[in-house]
């Protein structure tokens, strides 16, 4: 019997309780109920806000633990969790005191995935380094699955998977937290301090992330930032195979001038690659090192030649009057924001401001007092954001020409940028901070944004 098989006998006629009635959770609730499960599905929310997905569960036989107390009570032989709830509340915590055995829908699949996997992690660039891996396989004529934190949940795809096929993971720090398998070849772009909200400390969060290679074997391999110091001390604990990238220096993947090199091959000029800005570069160092020996050259300068980006990634919305307006609602930190405000050669009109993560702010002050002409401001860390451009402009005098204006809606923001803009300008969402103050992810406010600048006359 092999491992899936396993699962599915283990499963069968069992209580099984599902945390979480999402993107994520739905189709493996399904799954559940088709192997035989007796399934409960918990969820903060009412059925009348569930709607269709309620009605849709409830005839399946599914039942329901919803409302405030989704978590009283909660028991079964397992329990999935939601990823992004900690591994020791205290209802999960009694619940394996009385037997229940608490997973989630990644650490299941890792256990019964046939295939060969490469996962991505890291604060910032997973997304579109994960996105380009699965490009460039899936172009190289691999068989591939892409999922994760991006895509579809996998596990329900199983069954359909073969030895030689290849999945793509992205993995978040919540995913791996109660990680005990590694992928064959882990990928970690760059770590800071984030999601400290959701971790107790900046080494839990560190912690969280090493599971993509804490149990890989000699055979396995690691690809790390050489030129972030967390990355690199990192890769020095590896199991199996290191390779670093670097923008700065020699590494197994390294830039020469404009040009990328694994070794002394001349893999991609940077001039070939169609998304700005030199985090991106960064992450097709990672992908290249993660497809060496698998993909050739060609198919990489294929790629960076036609591959336009990630949706929300410092996407372009439209031109309007002169004026390009960018949504890049994935910057949900300082640290992405000051990234993307590099990309744009002259001071834009930027909307930022979003739920508060717990990290510090200092850093970004700097960036806006460089970057930025107006700022709008909305959301819970909007004095946070604030306090770090006065604290600049208070230390160097840089940014006190900045004007700072306080939203109170997202249209009222757009409305505000476009009043200020003017023929050459650009209008940039770049929240650096978390969506979930007012929105169920960075996806819902990117597509606000757009459909508010659609709609501009």
């Amino acid at each position: 019997m092999n491992k899936l098989d396993e699962f599915k006998y283990n499963v069968a006629g069992k209580n099984i309780t599902v945390i979480g009635i999402g993107i994520s959770n739905l189709p493996l609730i399904k799954y559940l109920v088709s192997l035989g499960a007796n399934v409960t599905a918990c969820d903060r929310r009412s059925a009348e806000d569930l709607g269709e997905n309620y009605t849709e569960l409830e005839k399946l036989g599914v039942k329901f633990n919803l409302g405030d107390g989704y978590l009283n009570n909660l028991s079964g032989d397992m329990i999935f969790k939601t990823p992004g709830m900690r591994y020791d509340v205290p209802e999960l915590l009694k619940a394996k005191e009385n037997g229940s055995i608490v997973t989630s829908e990644m650490e299941v699949f890792f256990e019964v995935c046939p295939s060969h996997i490469i996962a991505v992690t890291g604060s910032d660039g997973k997304t579109t380094t994960t996105t380009l891996i699965h490009k460039m396989m899936t172009d190289a004529g691999y068989k591939t699955w892409l999922g994760g934190n991006i895509g579809n949940p996998l596990l329900t795809d199983t069954e359909k998977m073969k030895e030689n096929d290849w999945v793509i993971l992205e993995l978040s720090s919540f995913q791996l937290h109660t990680m005990r398998k590694s992928p064959e070849i882990a990928v970690i772009t760059n770590i800071s301090p984030n999601h400290l909200d959701m971790h107790k400390d900046y080494k839990e969060y560190i912690d969280a992330k090493k599971n993509i290679m804490l149990y890989q074997n000699e055979g396995d391999t690691l690809i790390v930032n050489a030129d972030n110091q967390v990355t690199a001390d990192i890769g020095k604990s590896a199991n199996g195979a290191v390779k670093y990238f670097s923008r700065n220096g020699m590494a197994d993947v390294y830039l020469d001038g404009n040009i990328i090199k694994r070794g002394i091959v001349e893999i991609l000029n940077i001039k070939d690659i169609k998304i700005p800005g030199m985090h991106n570069v960064e992450n097709y160092m990672a992908a290249i090192a993660a497809v060496s020996g698998l993909v050739s050259k060609e198919v990489i300068v294929n790629v960076a030649k036609t591959f336009g980006g990630v949706e929300h990634r410092i996407e372009l919305v439209r031109t309007l009057d002169g004026v390009k307006y960018y949504n890049s609602s994935i910057d949900s930190s300082p640290n992405r924001t000051i990234n993307t405000l590099r990309v744009f050669p002259n001071k834009v009109i930027i909307i930022a401001g979003g739920k508060d993560k717990g990290i510090p702010y200092d850093e970004i002050g700097p960036a806006l007092a460089e970057h930025v002409k107006v700022l709008i401001l909305i959301g819970a860390t909007s004095d946070k954001i604030q306090e770090a451009l006065d604290a600049e402009i208070n230390k160097t005098g840089n940014g006190k020409d900045i004007e700072v204006i306080r939203a109170t809606s997202y249209e009222d923001a757009v409305n505000t940028a476009r009043s200020k803009a003017h023929d050459g300008d650009v209008v940039l969402l770049s929240p650096a901070s978390t969506s979930f103050d007012m929105f169920r992810n960075f996806e819902e406010r990117g597509n606000l944004f757009k459909k508010i600048v659609n709609e501009l006359n």
